[in-house]
Order: C-alpha cells, then sequence, then structure tokens
C-alpha cells in the first residue's frame, strides 16, 4: 500500500507486513545510484518525522531503488534543481576562493544531525543492503537499529581516501571491535554481506533473491510489539551506547570530516577533481585516480 503523506521527489514510502504496520522508506534515484544528495537528505529528515508520529508504524525498513542501496553522497556539481542541486546553506569558501573551515563543518553538521536523529527516533529501523551501500550510504546503514543485507552487497567507506572522516567511524569500533574497524578505516576497503554478517556488522547475510522477501518478515516479527513499547526497548538500548560516547564521537568525526578538507591528501583530491571537470573525464576519472591504487571499486566496475 503506497502511503499518502507529504509528496517526495527522491523517495518512494509504502506499507507492508500484517496490517501494514510495517513502514518503508525507499532512496529512489536509481539512475544516482541513489547518491545522496542533500535534496535527498532533506526529504529523507522529513519522512521520518512524519513516520515518527504515525502509531500505526512500529518499524521502518530502509532500502534503495534499483540495483543498489546507495553509492554515497552525490558529488557531482550541483545543477540547480530537483535531486541533482546540492544547495548549501553556508559558503564553502569566501569571494576569493579560500575554504572556510568552520562553514564547512557546519554544513556538514546538517547531516550529522539527520543521522543522529534517525538513530535515536522512537521507531525501530532497519537498513535493507544490496548492490552497494558506500560512503554516505554505509554511514546512513550504520545508524540502523538492525541491518539485513544481500550476501554479495559491498559495503564499505573509501571516502578515507582523501575525501574525509567516515562517520561511522564511531560505530565501527562499538560493532566489530577495534582491529577490523581499524583496517577498515585506514584502506576504505569494502567488504561483503556475508563477511560483514561474520564480524558482526549485520545481523543477516541472505541471497540477493530472497532479501525482500526475508527483510519484511524480519520486520514484521519484531513489530509484533506495540509501537511504543518498541521505543521504551530501543531506548533502553540506546542509552548504553549513548553512555559509551557515540554522540561526542559522531560529533568529533563531523568536526574531523571538516578538518579532513585541508590535508595533503584532500588538497590532491581537489585538485584532480578540478582538472577532471575541465578535461572532460568527469567524476568518474577522478574517482579511477582516486581508487586506482587500490585496485577496488573502480576497477571492478
Amino acid at each position: 500500500m503506497v502511503l499518502t503523506m507529504s509528496d517526495y521527489e527522491t523517495l518512494l514510502i509504502d506499507r507492508v507486513g500484517t496490517d501494514d504496520r510495517v513502514a518503508r522508506i525507499t532512496l529512489n534515484r536509481p539512475e544516482k545510484l541513489n547518491a545522496l544528495s542533500q535534496e535527498l537528505l532533506f526529504e529523507l529528515n522529513d519522512a521520518l518525522h512524519e513516520l515518527e508520529a504515525d502509531e500505526s508504524a512500529r518499524v521502518i525498513i530502509l532500502k534503495g531503488a534499483g540495483r543498489t542501496f546507495s553509492a554515497g553522497y552525490d558529488l557531482t556539481p550541483p545543477q540547480g534543481r530537483g535531486a541533482d542541486a546540492v544547495h548549501r546553506s553556508y559558503t564553502p569558501a569566501d569571494e576569493e576562493g579560500r575554504r572556510l573551515l568552520w562553514n564547512i563543518r557546519t554544513g556538514m553538521q546538517q547531516i550529522t544531525d539527520i543521522q543522529m536523529y534517525y538513530w535515536n527516533m522512537a521507531k525501530v529501523t532497519i537498513a535493507q543492503l544490496h548492490g552497494y551501500a558506500l560512503a554516505g550510504g554505509c554511514e546512513l546503514a550504520m545508524m540502523s537499529d538492525l541491518i539485513v543485507a544481500a550476501d554479495d552487497v559491498r559495503i564499505g567507506h573509501p571516502g578515507g581516501r582523501g575525501l574525509g572522516v567516515a562517520r561511522n567511524g564511531a560505530i565501527w569500533p562499538l560493532v566489530i571491535g577495534m582491529r577490523k574497524a581499524k583496517e577498515l578505516y585506514y584502506t576504505g576497503d569494502n567488504i561483503t554481506g556475508a563477511e560483514a554478517q561474520e564480524v558482526g556488522m549485520v545481523n543477516y547475510a541472505w541471497p540477493a533473491a530472497e532479501l525482500e522477501e526475508r527483510a519484511i518478515a524480519f520486520a514484521d516479527r519484531i513489530a509484533n510489539l506495540s509501537a511504543d513499547h518498541l521505543a521504551i526497548l530501543k531506548t533502553s538500548m540506546n542509552r548504553f551506547y549513548e553512555n559509551m560516547g557515540i554522540y561526542s564521537s559522531m560529533r568529533t568525526s563531523t568536526d574531523l570530516d571538516a578538518a579532513a578538507q585541508f590535508t595533503r591528501q584532500s588538497y590532491a583530491w581537489q585538485d584532480k577533481v578540478r582538472e577532471a571537470m575541465t578535461s572532460g573525464g568527469g567524476l568518474k576519472e577522478a574517482l579511477d585516480w582516486r581508487d586506482g591504487p587500490y585496485r577496488d571499486y573502480r576497477a571492478q566496475d
């Protein structure tokens, strides 16, 4: 059943499960591999607030349309319209082109605030991953209460290769341990859904053909409890991780993400992007340059 909610350009909202008690949000930019534009993220924030107030929705599934969950943040230059428009409330550079650290950080904080609302909302949330869950897509998935995945999905955060700091760096040590977290953080490598289940990053990894049906059944099983009771159970669990410092870690990751825009590696990336855009090679050329030494991601496509 399709919900009658606000009109969204970048999301689909429907209901599944017994008595439609499971709400499902689909990131709907398949032509862009569900890249997270600011418009999509702001619409997601609105949708989460609407579902938060809906007592009939007990569990929320977050998934992606098309062949992937999300390939990450939208890095393409803004086109000035629709989902391609990256609207920045804070100017990242001054009139001379000099980048402004705190403006960059304040803009990033808007994204962190959306992620933290998703983490802290009363509804139980489940990320359903297939294809790729990379960079910002990985960050968003990690803020879910539970994660189910296709066994062949690729999960990782290549953004550390010169683009900044992964906010899920605050989550990974809690769920997969310090050693594996540091390995993935320092290399930007990805792992499969099956490997993610082995290390505790996801709850279940199922064959891709079974993912949809089994994700709904899993959510529906949780939704046997009322929304208010689930909210209390979730709060009791979240308080433990808040006491371990997840809020301060997320804030620090945001601050360091902004600071990382001013390293030698980041400057090299920014120079390469400008060069690629001027030469006509586009973002793909810049990403090939970034990932080439690692012989993954782009080499696999």
